[in-house]
């Protein structure tokens, strides 16, 4: 993704903090507006899609950043509800010159943010994030009367991506005899996800599918799937389907009620595609679980860590060439099927693997055996260097000789707290928490 802004009380981005206010964000608008007009050296006028989810704030939003980019001359196609992922596709289909979500992805309904897709469907590349960086700091102006943008409704945004995600289904297979629980989060699939997996021929129960404006992620979806299990075995579903408020994130539960993780189903795709022909590597996080690490070797498979987010991700599997990487929560890429993390798409891909397998989610997971993980949270002074704590890197040092390829360490800070996170994965939980609490002892 490219820069995002966003929250309530501020706006956390490339530019720093700043109130998320309409002027803001329509000064946004414009800015970005202004820099798509510049680089399309007067051939055409600028065209941006802007999509959004279903919080309460997304109206204003849409309204400020549609009137930004209107002062600025360019034309806007509003595409309403619809998840993050298709409006990468739209604008890449469309070709437009740049795509617009408003959404706070996971968070609760009073958050919200900002994201921006390049014409391709990917990142703005970063030359043109700071050209709207910079443009952000000069006034705001309007282009004449005779040069303002136009806006209009893209009406049949969400018949066109329920299309391109049922293409990247086999055409050879169906859902047919399957009976899925699909859990929209109150977000912005809500009236999309069932259709795609209803028309492939799956019977579709589901639920957070009454968005209020205000129940988005509100202990439904993919950040909080215990509903969603509850609903699998209370409907005797085959299968659930757990997606976050702007449907890039995929969980599943299978008959049981058993949650499987980001984790798991990125190893589910690898060995799917290692069946059909060769994988050359595959991208976790520092946070990925070091059992993907220890199955991808045995397989053959390089596997690379990027740091924490999906957008690091996406750099590492560009940068290698290689298709497949995903996060624990949920964010899982396939960039032979979209250039985005998309959770109907992997969804699609894990319903695929188990047709042409034959076999349930817990047989073709059998042979991973996740290592159970300590963390523990040490609360640090502001500021502290903790990474010249000599007792510290000594003991870190230490554990890592101890558990060798049984088991992995991981120092790292909070993001909004003064905390230093240790964590700590071993083959054993018991052995896993003590030398947690060993390194937790030399932090300070």
């Amino acid at each position: 993704m490219a820069a995002k802004y966003f929250g309530t009380d501020g706006v956390r981005g490339r530019v720093g903090v700043a109130p998320i206010t309409p002027d803001f964000v329509m000064r946004l608008g414009y800015a970005a507006g202004k820099v798509l007009a510049k680089t399309r050296d007067g051939v055409a006028k600028p065209t941006v899609l802007i999509g959004k989810d279903t919080r309460i704030s997304g109206y204003m939003l849409e309204a400020a950043l549609e009137a930004g980019f209107a002062a600025a001359g360019v034309d806007v196609w509003l595409a309403g509800p619809v998840p993050t992922p298709a409006v990468a596709y739209l604008t890449r289909a469309l070709r437009l010159s740049a795509g617009v979500v408003i959404s706070a992805s996971h968070n609760p309904f009073h958050d919200n943010g900002i994201k921006f897709f390049s014409a391709t469907g990917n990142k703005l590349p970063d030359s043109v994030e700071a050209d709207i960086e910079a443009a952000l700091e000069q006034p705001m102006d309007c282009v004449p009367s005779e040069k303002l943008g136009k806006a209009r409704r893209l009406s049949d945004a969400p018949g066109r991506y329920i299309e391109f995600c049922k293409s990247t289904f086999p055409n050879a297979l169906d859902l047919r005899g399957m009976r899925l629980v699909v859990d929209c989060a109150h977000g912005a699939a809500y009236n999309i996800a069932p259709h795609v997996f209803h028309e492939l021929g799956a019977e579709v129960i589901t639920i957070g599918n009454q968005p209020d404006g205000y129940n988005i992620n509100e202990e439904c979806g993919a950040t909080a799937p215990k509903a969603l299990a509850a609903s699998v075995r209370e409907y005797r579903g085959d299968l659930g389907i757990a997606l976050d408020g702007d449907a890039d994130r995929l969980l599943m539960v299978d008959a049981s009620g058993r949650i499987y993780n980001g984790d798991e189903l990125l190893y589910l795709m690898v060995k799917d595609r290692l069946a059909t022909g060769p994988v050359e590597g595959a991208v976790g996080t520092l946070m990925t679980n070091m059992a993907l690490q220890v199955a991808f070797k045995k397989m053959g498979i390089a596997f690379e860590r990027a740091k924490v987010g999906d957008r690091y991700v996406l750099e590492v599997l560009q940068e290698k060439g290689w298709q497949l990487g995903g996060e624990g929560s949920g964010h899982l890429l396939c960039l032979d099927k979209h250039t985005t993390g998309d959770g109907i798409v992997s969804a699609l891909q894990v319903l695929s693997a188990l047709r042409r397998s034959g076999q349930t989610l817990a047989q073709m997971t059998a042979d991973l055996k996740l290592f159970p993980q300590a963390l523990i949270n040490v609360k640090i002074p502001l500021g502290y260097d903790w990474k010249s704590n000599a007792a510290l890197q000594a003991e870190k040092a230490a554990v890592e000789e101890s558990l060798g390829e049984r088991g992995r360490v991981l120092l790292r800070p909070s993001g909004t707290e003064p905390l230093i996170r240790v964590m700590v994965e071993a083959e054993d939980a018991d052995l896993a928490r003590s030398m947690a609490q060993r390194i937790a002892d030399k932090v300070l």
